[in-house]
């Protein structure tokens, strides 16, 4: 299968001011799927515009046709799986059967303590998400649900008629740890990773290169504990988090070396972040959409 890209669309230009445009760009571009970050806010743009992630991917359903959409990631940090729930089984309608939802653990930011708690440690994450997800996959399959957990509960959801995707939209789970894969490995459609937070700073390419090689390794083994083949999960790299920070982005030959070197790893699917001018995500804009075009001929 040819390898697929995508992009990122931060939140934070007003919709008429020139979000809608960029939504709009990305479908004429080509791209397979754009996705955006679920956060209340996000580290260097926390004192910026920042727009919610549902209404944005919402209005793009409705001045879009084709192009998936999706965020990457929605965590438990401020998200609970009953309004979630309904929430994406209206954004699936309006879409008509286009959304994915990117989900993972989350961190210890602002979005971990906006609503005036101390951030969870690790193993509360994990423990959060590892009740949060099936509860999801219920109540995206079940008309009503009744639940009652540790973390989360829910008494006579209702959620008719589900979503338009059957049996219910798809899960891109994103995971390094083992009980994160494991979740992946059951309730996933596709996995999530941005390579290994150690190496972002001091890192080489070909370490980031092996320690990926180790990931999907580890998702195979998981997978195959479970009766599952790895084959059946797509695997994307939202990119911008390796080593390599935004050389991919520097050209096209740049760009199609790494996404080769990626491929050839077994990723389905490529994720760039649109180019935001004096961010950590700065990059031409002319490159880019050079990109878009003409790097999915060359990675076929």
């Amino acid at each position: 299968m040819s390898l697929r890209l995508s992009t990122v669309i931060l939140p934070y230009i007003r919709w008429h001011e020139g979000g809608r445009a960029m939504w709009q760009r990305a479908e004429q571009l080509g791209f397979h799927a754009a996705f955006t970050y679920d956060h209340l806010s996000w580290r260097s743009f926390r004192d910026g515009p920042w727009f919610g992630a549902v209404p944005t991917l919402t209005a793009a359903a409705a001045v879009t046709d084709h192009l998936r959409l999706g965020t990457l990631v929605t965590s438990p940090n401020f998200r609970h799986p009953v309004t979630l729930a309904k929430e994406l089984i209206s954004l699936d309608d309006v879409s008509g059967g286009r959304v994915t939802l990117g989900i993972g653990a989350g961190g210890t930011s602002f979005d971990a303590t906006v609503l005036g708690q101390e951030p969870w440690a690790p193993r509360e994450r994990a423990d959060r998400l590892a009740e949060f997800v099936p509860l999801l996959d219920r109540l995206l399959t079940e008309d009503s649900v009744s639940y009652e957990g540790d973390y989360y509960s829910a008494h006579e959801a209702r959620n008719i008629p589900g979503c338009v995707q059957r049996p219910r939209l798809p899960f891109a789970v994103a995971a390094t740890g083992p009980r994160g894969m494991r979740l992946a490995a059951r309730y996933g459609q596709a996995w999530v990773t941005t390579g290994d937070p150690k190496l972002y700073e001091t890192g080489t390419p070909e370490q980031s290169v092996e320690a990926i090689r180790g990931q999907i390794e580890r998702l195979a083994d998981t997978a195959a504990a479970i009766g599952r083949d790895a084959a059946a999960l797509d695997k994307i790299l939202l990119t911008g988090f390796t080593p390599d920070r935004g050389r991919p982005l520097e050209s096209l030959d740049a760009f199609v070396d790494f996404a080769g070197r990626h491929a050839e790893l077994g990723f389905t699917d490529l994720v760039i972040h649109w180019p935001i001018p004096d961010s950590e995500f700065a990059a031409s804009e002319k490159v880019f959409e050079r990109i878009a075009m003409d790097a999915p001929a060359q990675l076929s």
